[in-house]
């Protein structure tokens, strides 16, 4: 059987792909292979993956609500555009969970030219720059060019003293973020270079999937109990991760004046966060 990509090309339905999906939510076995029955027994030639997603999500909501925030997790990191600004909010928080002190949107000074950075990063005497690249295409991949143009921003940035966190410091590496995908020549560009590269998929065990789930730095965007109207309200005023809506329980309530919705949106947050399966 086939089945549509949201590029419009058609490709084999794999059994094996949807249920190991469907484990990284966190179900059980049982319900996991309860959800894919659902599933399989709707299937058709040439179903969407769009369609299959909702499916999924749906039948793991009615199981239980943070399975389906967990399983929406690439969808969410989407819904953090379509501008990249809250994208690079959340690569902040991914860079401090790996020791870095962070800031967003910088301006530096090159050799040449003036540049906008999206993320600095410091940790000991590593002073590291990151280009962010969110993309709302569920396929999307980064070609080959942007680690290029990329590598000649660092080039013009790299030897000049900039002034952060009370210290003058120097350029030693960058990095490439991206919700998306790479591609095989990217990787290779990429490596050759020495960019950190790091996208939903890579590097294998460390991407953003694996470290998302390991420190529990989902974005707000997960949450199922919240609206998209209460969703964009939040990130506007600065609450990206489902952590930062826990921290900030008083300003929340001033947001969300019905007790029993903020009632659900907290139960909801506190599982995400302290889910263990």
């Amino acid at each position: 059987m086939k089945v549509k990509k949201h590029s419009g090309e058609l490709v084999d339905f794999i059994p094996e792909s949807l249920k190991q999906s469907l484990r990284k939510s966190g179900a059980s076995e049982a319900q996991v292979d309860q959800v894919y029955d659902r599933i399989a027994s709707e299937l058709y030639e040439g179903i969407s993956t769009r369609e299959l997603y909702q499916k999924a999500f749906n039948y793991l909501k009615k199981h239980r609500r943070v399975y389906a925030a967990k399983y929406s997790l690439k969808k969410a990191l989407r819904d953090l555009g379509p501008a990249g600004f809250y994208f690079e909010k959340w690569v902040c928080s991914l860079m401090h969970y790996m020791g870095y002190e962070t800031a967003s949107s910088q301006t530096l000074r090159g050799h040449a030219v003036t540049h906008e950075i999206d993320v600095v990063a410091i940790r000991d005497n590593e002073f590291h720059i990151a280009e962010c690249k969110l993309r709302n295409d569920v396929d999307a991949k980064i070609p080959v060019t942007t680690p290029m143009y990329f590598l000649s921003r660092l080039k013009d940035v790299t030897g000049l003293p900039y002034h952060y966190f009370g210290k003058e410091r120097y350029v030693t590496k960058g990095w490439l973020v991206t919700n998306a995908y790479f591609t095989k020549d990217t990787v290779d560009f990429g490596t050759y270079y020495g960019i950190n590269l790091l996208s939903w998929d890579y590097p294998e065990g460390r991407s953003i999937k694996n470290l998302t789930d390991e420190a529990s730095l989902y974005p707000i965007t997960c949450l199922t109990a919240l609206s998209e109207m209460r969703k964009g309200h939040l990130l506007n005023n600065n609450i990206i991760l489902v952590r930062d809506l826990l921290d900030q329980k008083t300003q929340l309530a001033h947001i969300i004046k019905n007790k029993e919705e903020l009632q659900e949106i907290l139960k909801e947050a506190e599982e995400m966060v302290a889910f263990v399966r």
